[in-house]
């Protein structure tokens, strides 16, 4: 099981996108639920970032909602962006 912590800059931008939408909200925990058993998991689209953010992780909360992730270690992952796909890349 993955243990998660969150940055600021993710709480903040949880809080402007998925917190008081009911049904996003939702949704964020149902995949969080399914990222923390195996964050490789066929319905999160779990991808490698290229680029400038090459150390970055992104996986799908719903058709265009991402979560930006990095492993720290093994068994640990810190979250560190929500948004559109605009938003975070």
């Amino acid at each position: 099981m993955i243990e998660i912590s969150f940055s600021t800059s993710f709480r903040k931008a949880f809080k402007r996108k998925v917190r008081g939408n009911p049904t996003l909200e939702e949704r964020f925990w149902e995949r969080i639920a399914i990222f923390k058993n195996n964050p490789f998991d066929p319905r999160l689209r779990t991808h490698k970032l290229t680029g400038s953010m090459r150390d970055w992780w992104s996986f799908s909360i719903d058709y265009d909602l991402r979560v930006l992730f990095v492993f720290v270690e093994p068994g640990r992952a810190l979250f560190g962006n929500i948004g559109t796909h605009d938003e975070v890349y």
